[in-house]
Order: C-alpha cells, then sequence, then structure tokens
C-alpha cells in the first residue's frame, strides 16, 4: 500500500528535520543514513522521500534554514538600533546569540558543509554573499552619515563574515570560549578594522 502525506503536513516535516540536526551534528554527513533520520524522527522513509528527495536535499535545507535565521535576526537587529556601533553591537549580539541556540545547525552550516563538493560549496558561497551584502550596506551608509572613513566596504565586509565565521567554528570545535565571552574583543576588533577610534570604541557610541 502506498504511503500519502498532505502537503500541509509540517508537523512532520519539521519533526523529520529537527532529527536530521541531530543526527548529521552527531554523526557528520557522509556517516548518516536515511534510516539514521528516520529513526530519530520516529517517522518512516515514506515520509522522509515525500518531504525530501535525498539526504542531499535535507542537508542543503537544514543549512538553508540557518542562513535565513541569521540573516532575518541580523536584519533586525539593525533596524531596531539608529547608526554606528549601537548597530554593529545589535548585530553581533543577535548572530552569537543564534548561534548559541542552534549550536547544531551552526555545525552542520558552518563546518560540515565544507568540502562536501560543488553543489554545497556554491550553496555556501551565496549565503556568505548574502551575509557580506547585508553588512556591505550597513558600512556604505555608515560612510555616508560620515561615521566612519571611506574604504572599499566589499573587504571589510567579507572580512567581517569569515573572522565570524573563524570564531564561531572555533567555539563549535572546542566550545570555549564562549561566543558571549568572544563578544567584547570582537566588537573592538571590527569597529578597529573600519576605522573607528579608540575613544569612539570605549564610549560605544558612534
Amino acid at each position: 500500500m502506498t504511503e500519502t502525506f498532505p502537503t500541509t503536513s509540517q508537523e512532520t516535516r519539521t519533526r523529520i528535520l529537527e532529527a536530521a540536526v541531530k543526527v548529521f551534528a552527531t554523526k557528520g554527513y557522509h556517516d548518516t543514513k536515511v534510516d539514521d533520520i528516520v529513526s530519530e524522527s520516529h517517522s518512516s522513509k515514506g515520509a522522509f522521500y515525500f518531504y525530501f528527495p535525498s539526504k542531499q536535499d535535507i542537508f542543503l535545507a537544514l543549512s538553508d534554514t540557518f542562513a535565513e535565521l541569521l540573516e532575518s535576526r541580523l536584519t533586525q537587529a539593525m533596524e531596531n538600533e539608529t547608526r554606528g556601533l549601537q548597530q554593529m553591537d545589535a548585530a553581533l549580539s543577535a548572530s552569537l546569540g543564534l548561534f548559541s541556540q542552534y549550536r547544531g545547525l551552526a555545525k552542520i552550516a558552518l563546518v560540515q558543509a565544507v568540502g562536501l563538493g560543488a553543489v554545497f560549496e556554491e550553496r555556501r558561497r551565496i549565503i556568505n554573499d548574502r551575509l557580506t551584502r547585508i553588512i556591505q550596506v550597513r558600512l556604505e551608509r555608515a560612510i555616508q552619515e560620515g561615521s566612519i572613513p571611506e574604504q572599499q566596504t566589499e573587504i571589510a565586509a567579507r572580512a567581517w563574515v569569515g573572522t565570524l565565521n573563524e570564531i564561531v567554528t572555533h567555539w563549535i570545535y572546542t566550545g570555549t570560549p564562549s561566543l558571549e565571552e568572544s563578544l567584547p574583543s570582537l566588537r573592538k576588533f571590527l569597529a578597529r578594522s573600519i576605522g573607528i577610534s579608540e575613544e569612539r570604541i570605549q564610549a560605544g557610541d558612534s
């Protein structure tokens, strides 16, 4: 008898996704089998393949989910502040908070997706480009406002994304230092990298 699943049954899909996060984070992409995800989600292979044609597809779906969450949190955090270091602080706090909250997803998106082939690398590039663009737009606005000196905003934005990736990746592997502990030093480093003076950094106001 053929199994059928209504497209509105998001509960099953969500349960499978949550199970996949646990299994991928524990076993890694290559050692994870569809059966492992099915078992962890207490569903069936029919349900799995109804929502996800392959293991690759569910892995990419999880990466996209995390990227969308991160983009949304960053945008919202910065929109709640008017300018300068306040926006940077809000964005850093929001992003590091998201990584802490969804460590399993962060591990999948930042660590396990590396070196898995052209499809995964292209997806990572697109995600990094989207995050870079968000930061770049804010830096260009800060230049227009006179908050920071003229500079190559795309290069600065990519450097910020790379720095954040490295800090979070190290934390994912080792658990130290905590992302909360990293925030003050990271804030100062990024502020200096775009030409904000020590006086303004210490004052926390630009």
